[in-house]
């Protein structure tokens, strides 16, 4: 103790910096005890807990860490110049001994300027406030150019911050406001029609009363509303088109023999010369308002909207887009023009609630977003504490409080707009969409993710023993029968080797992508909200491997019992029909309505598969394409199931007649169709972006699909006619093809050989630390990418069936797959970064026309 003492007394600046290292301890223990991993260091949980989208606007934690470094590496080089023969001093005390402190009330080491920047860019605008830190000449820096850069760096960190803030919370107010105005229009709509729907309630007893008939089958209670018209909704829900022309049929058959009493009469100045409707003024919205009490049609029945007077005059013009455009649009169509020009209306009940349903995605979504914001300030600001004290223990100068109180009161961390207007959408969410249950609107808009269970983990490796197991007994069985030699079973080989091939490369791919979800989060790639699945039901990697291993337990199981019984010599038709039976089970699982078996997922799953087989009459998302990119690797996925589904709908399995389906000539056209029906899909959908987008390289993107579809076609004539003509036309063809694909993987998919990039040969963005990866990725996407010249050499392995070869071909397609699709979600993550996209933009159901 009295060392200790006699320290203090010769060094005062010991126990400040005691103090430091005391707190850092601390903040540490906090970190742990409010669930932080216990010796994490701060720089681990920041990139953890950043928004992936967002990397490049938060604070450079990593660039500042390495000016500090540099500065305590100055320092540490001082003390070894100072006392070159006393090794064993600690820098900080050389450093603490130094007269750096001003004695009170003297200037500080640094000062922090506020000022104001001007973006030259728009005519001497001013772009905002921005900070610069000068370093007293005195202040005793051992490195004093090394102090001014960091400081220089530490205000441009700042001002970016600031800056970035500043923009995302005026587009998130702004989306606040416009979702603001789209809900008051839809309350107010719903309102002066549910007053209706009273009005001719009571209408309608006041009739019954009498003894009237003239009533229909329709329920009063029905709820009408008002259909969504303008060309917005139609771009916006495309998926409803069959919807729409249902509509446009209901409108055609309304009756136009009624009184001019019954119509809704459009008055003069809503329609410019153009046909189209102009812009609201206050002499059409006071016409407008006269509409009040007038009929229109809902559901077969006479409808009166009310307009308010206190209505607002936005909501008044929305109203009047929603009813006239649309009505416009279909009165040249369906000629339901009245003897004075009145047209007839059709309320529609379905469009509101799909208004309804888009509103409430749009406020999740923005929730989200400020939820975003809420971590990137705090985040902030925790990375400038952490990295001021950092220089405060190393240059034992006390700035942090300094500098803190100017990012305290910086813009990004002083603003509460989007703190209020986060607690705006939560109680807007509240009171239109869950009725004033908190429990329910935070189910909405805080999904909890599914906890992964040690269950799962569990049963993974319990089922992966049992496939490996059963599948060594079922090799070594096939092998002492010689199933699958040149002289074996062609019965076997035709009938039962389909089924077993299909379902392996099948789940091959499913498990390689499993393998990409766990590389996708490890690395921070943000598939979810590329694929826009749903946080609270899409499949952990976990999930797929425990679906992989179970699903190829069972096949195998069923196919080693199958092997089993026809190696006893029993081959009835009951027994060969075991396979189909297989196939037939997974097919009805895939589609059981039920609620089990991650029912989500795969209804997910077929949703995909029919807008890909129905393209180009779907709006093309990026799961759609990204499926349909799948697909291309399993064509002799879909050449065997076409081919079992010959063999088992037929009848062959019974009369054990396995050559008749290749000796039908319409299953043998069938088989080109099917061998270049993915590539066709996959032209289509480029078509269609490209229509729906305008962007040529759709287009061009669309011709290396057909050239697909050219070496596909070539290939499958080769199979059929062993001619040199046609060994030559597949060699040409297929390079050609080849060489499109190799070009469109490496530059257009993964953004890879660019001359210009710091990275060469690379992009200037790589995920993978490693850039030799990259090159290994491409060398072997390029070796699997050759695997068509197995058509022209037809190898074959010892005495093996060349079936048997091509399914291992088949394998290595389809590892290519999934080794191209990390690097092809790498590439669209960074675009998304790049544009600083982390939340999904909601189109909104109602067209806003701006007031004069």
């Amino acid at each position: 103790m009295a060392s200790l003492e006699t320290t203090h007394h010769l060094n005062p600046r010991a126990l400040h910096c005691f103090s430091l290292l005391w707190s850092s301890t601390e903040d540490d223990k906090e970190e742990a005890a409010a669930g932080a991993p216990a010796m994490v260091k701060f720089s681990k949980q920041f990139e953890g807990q950043l928004v992936p989208e967002w990397k490049e606007a938060f604070v450079d934690y990593w660039q500042l860490k390495k000016d500090v470094k540099k500065l305590q590496a100055a320092a540490d080089g001082a003390v070894a110049l100072a006392s070159p023969l006393q090794p064993a001093v600690a820098p900080a005390h050389w450093v603490m001994r130094l007269p750096f402190f001003h004695p009170h009330g003297q200037p500080a080491a640094i000062q922090v300027h506020k000022k104001l920047a001007v973006d030259r860019s728009i005519d001497g605008a001013m772009a905002g406030e921005v900070y610069e830190t000068a370093v007293a000449d005195g202040a005793g820096f051992v490195d004093a150019e090394a102090a001014k850069a960091f400081f220089q760096r530490l205000d441009q960190q700042l001002n970016k911050v600031n800056r970035f803030y500043e923009r995302k919370e005026g587009e998130f107010l702004e989306r606040g406001e416009s979702l603001r105005r789209q809900l008051q229009i839809l309350v107010d709509l719903k309102a002066a029609i549910t007053q209706q729907q009273q009005a001719q309630a009571q209408a309608r007893r006041g009739a019954d009363s009498k003894g009237s008939t003239d009533t229909d089958d329709h329920d009063p209670a029905v709820s009408c509303s008002i259909q969504l018209g303008g060309q917005s909704l139609r771009e916006i829900a495309e998926k409803e088109q069959e919807c729409e022309e249902k509509l446009n049929d209901d409108v055609t058959a309304k009756s136009t023999d009624e009184g001019p009493e019954d119509q809704l009469s459009v008055p003069q100045g809503l329609i410019s010369e153009s046909g189209r409707l102009g812009k609201p003024n206050e002499e059409v919205t006071s016409k407008l308002r006269t509409l009040s009490g007038r009929v229109v049609t809902c559901h077969g029945r006479n409808v009166r909207i009310n307009i308010p007077v206190t209505t607002p005059s936005r909501t008044v013009t929305a109203i009047r887009e929603l009813l006239f455009e649309d009505m416009l649009s279909q009165s040249k169509k369906i000629g339901t023009h009245g003897t004075d020009g009145n047209e007839k209306l059709s309320i529609n009940k379905r469009k509101v609630h799909q208004a309804e349903k888009m509103i409430r995605g749009a406020l999740v979504e923005l929730y989200k977003g400020l939820g975003y914001l809420k971590t990137y300030r705090s985040l902030n600001m925790m990375a400038f504490v952490k990295i001021l004290k950092k220089f405060d223990k190393v240059t034992a100068k006390e700035v942090q409080q300094i500098y803190l109180k100017v990012v305290e009161s910086s813009y990004y961390n002083s603003s509460d707009k989007a703190v209020r207007l986060m607690d705006d959408v939560e109680e807007l969410f509240l009171r239109h969409f869950t009725d004033g249950d908190k429990r329910k609107a935070m189910v909405y808009l805080k999904p909890n993710q599914r906890e992964e269970s040690h269950c799962t983990t569990f049963f993974i490796g319990l089922f992966t023993g049992g496939f490996i197991a059963l599948f060594i007994g079922y090799c070594i069985m096939a092998r002492i029968a010689g199933m699958y030699t040149q002289q074996s079973n062609k019965v076997y080989m035709s009938t039962s080797y389909p089924v077993l091939s299909m379902f392996s490369l099948f789940f091959l791919h499913l498990f390689l992508y499993g393998c990409n979800i766990f590389m996708w989060r490890k690395t921070r790639i943000n598939y979810t909200f590329i694929f826009e699945f749903t946080p609270t039901k899409e499949l952990k990697y976990r999930d797929v491997f425990l679906i992989c291993t179970t699903s190829m337990t069972i096949v195998v199981g069923v196919m080693f019992a199958h092997l089993t019984i026809i190696v006893k010599g029993n081959s009835s038709s009951a027994v060969q029909a075991i396979p189909g039976s297989l196939l037939l089970v997974f097919l009805l699982i895939l589609v059981c309505p039920f609620n089990f078996i991650y029912q989500s997922s795969r209804y997910q799953f077929l949703r995909v598969i029919r807008n890909i087989i129905l393209t180009p009459f779907y709006k093309v998302v990026m799961v759609d394409f990204f499926m349909a990119d799948q697909l291309c690797s399993q064509v002799p996925v879909l050449r065997s199931l076409e081919y079992l589904a010959c063999y088992y709908i037929t009848g062959s399995y019974m009369t054990q007649d396995y050559g008749y389906c290749t000796r039908v000539k319409h299953f043998r056209d069938l088989a080109y169709a099917v061998s270049f029906l993915p590539y066709y899909w996959r032209a289509m959908q480029c078509a269609r972006r490209w229509f729906d987008e305008g962007d040529i390289n759709h287009i061009v993107n669309l011709g290396k699909y057909v050239s697909a579809m050219l070496a596909a076609g070539t290939k499958v004539a080769y199979e059929n006619n062993n001619s040199t003509g046609w060994l030559s036309l597949v060699i040409i063809v297929s390079s050609i093809a080849t060489i499109y694909q190799l070009y469109w993987d490496f530059v257009k998919d993964w953004g890879l050989l660019q001359f210009n990039s710091k990275n060469t040969w690379l992009r200037n963005d790589l995920i993978l630390k490693q850039k030799y990866i990259y090159f290994i990725s491409m060398g072997l996407n390029l070796v699997l990418r050759l695997a068509w010249l197995q058509t022209v050499i037809h190898p074959n392995i010892g005495s093996l069936d060349s079936r048997v070869t091509l399914f291992f071909l088949a394998a290595l397609e389809v590892i290519r797959r999934g080794h191209w699709n990390f690097y092809r979600l790498e590439n669209e993550h960074l675009n998304n970064a790049g544009k600083f996209r982390a939340v999904k933009v909601v189109p909104l159901p109602f067209h806003e026309v701006e007031e004069d």
